[in-house]
């Protein structure tokens, strides 16, 4: 992609300037964890140098101006996902929380006979939380297949989706395959038979500027850290009709009303779901780092993350005995490959000996593992701060460990 500022953007990250085994690093695990801009650690350490107080309970300055900011970023967040009111969204420490709060929830409205549907290409987090639901309801979980090149099935989920369906479970991107789902599409059937959706958008969230109003979606759930911000933070975004037909996920302060021993009523949205102190921080960090990378603009970041994914997917495929795991035709910058005959593991310790970070294992994504039989696979993904001479090094590294494997 000609014009992209790939040099005034990668002076923005100083963890890009460190070396590895006295090697320049080369961040490959984005999908795991993105690298932070100097914007948003300079946000973390002005709050703590200037206004760090606990929010909406205290008149004094300091608490009111971290109340403004971190509602301000809430608004921030609102604006970003295009969600109707800001009290929809609701601060969490993470992806995995936004869904066990759902979960949770929906435990309470769901009985024997109820059906709901997963994907197979689900991490852990969007799948253990509704196991256990139905253990605890009895309602029948139910998985929509995957096709081997890592797309989903939909003439399987035509036939899934019925009357006793209730809720359905999908990720907008696979964190193990790069696959982008077709969500719109699987949220309108479900709607057919009114079945409720939750999208983990966790991996897409660093990609694609999802509009959940023009998706019509339940519920969307996101991490900071997948998109240049703080680990322990995330957001839950949920339609308002559906969040005050939910009980609180916990219990404790700021969630609550009135508390008498006979009874406790609780608060309105968003408080009645963010019981305690929060990570405010991290929520106005997340604002922080939603605001630059709208600057860099999320269409460019695409384009630029494509080319990448081109790049890399042609020179790792001239690699005898590589094979490339997700050939979906629509996928973002994510591939997991293994060579015949050498375990990803070794693979991976190899080419971090080169300064060059990548995940091997089952990515928390096991069921797709033991669909095309593997132990796991290297997994490198791309980030818009990366580089074309990066993917070079990567190919070179992967031929390195080959010919020291083989």
């Amino acid at each position: 992609m000609t014009n992209f500022p790939i040099d005034k953007i990668r002076q923005d990250f100083p963890i890009l300037q460190r070396k590895v085994n006295g090697k320049p690093l080369v961040y490959l695990d984005n999908a795991a964890t993105s690298q932070t801009p100097k914007q948003v650690i300079d946000c973390i350490v002005e709050y703590y140098s200037l206004y760090n107080a606990n929010i909406h309970r205290g008149v004094h300055t300091l608490s009111q101006e971290a109340t403004d900011a971190y509602e301000a970023a809430r608004e921030k967040i609102r604006v970003h996902f295009n969600a109707k009111h800001p009290e929809e969204i609701i601060f969490t420490s993470g992806t995995t929380e936004g869904i066990n709060l759902v979960a949770h929830g929906f435990s309470k409205r769901l009985k024997k006979g109820d059906e709901v549907i997963v994907s197979a290409l689900e991490h852990h987090s969007n799948i253990v939380p509704w196991q256990m639901m139905c253990e605890e309801t009895g309602a029948k979980l139910k998985v929509l297949p995957m096709l081997p090149s890592g797309d989903l099935d939909m003439k399987a989920y035509a036939d899934l989706v019925n009357a006793n369906t209730k809720l359905v479970f999908v990720n907008h991107i696979s964190n193990a395959l790069g696959t982008i789902n077709p969500i719109k599409e699987i949220i309108e059937k479900a709607k057919s038979v009114g079945a409720a959706v939750l999208i983990d958008g966790a991996q897409a969230a660093p990609h694609i500027k999802a509009d959940v109003q023009a998706l019509d979606v339940d519920f969307y759930v996101v991490s900071a850290h997948k998109m240049c911000g703080p680990t322990g933070v995330g957001v839950l975004y949920g339609k308002k009709t559906w969040l005050e037909k939910l009980d609180p996920y916990q219990g404790g302060g700021e969630m609550i009303d009135q508390v008498r021993f006979e009874q406790t009523t609780y608060a309105g949205l968003p408080h009645k779901f963010e019981a305690g102190t929060p990570n405010i921080c991290g929520g106005i960090a997340f604002g922080a780092a939603i605001d630059y990378m709208n600057t860099i603009g999320f269409e460019a970041i695409a384009q630029y993350e494509h080319d990448l994914l081109v790049k890399a997917t042609q020179a790792l495929l001239e690699i005898d005995g590589l094979k490339i795991y997700g050939t979906a035709k629509e996928k973002t910058s994510v591939i997991s490959f293994n060579i015949e005959g050498i375990h990803p593991y070794d693979i991976g310790t190899i080419v971090d000996k080169l300064g060059i970070a990548v995940r091997t294992g089952h990515h928390c994504a096991q069921p797709i593992m033991d669909y095309y039989e593997i132990p796991g696979t290297v997994r490198a993904s791309f980030a818009f701060y990366n580089t074309f001479e990066e993917v070079e090094a990567l190919v070179q590294a992967v031929k390195k460990a080959k010919e020291m494997l083989s």
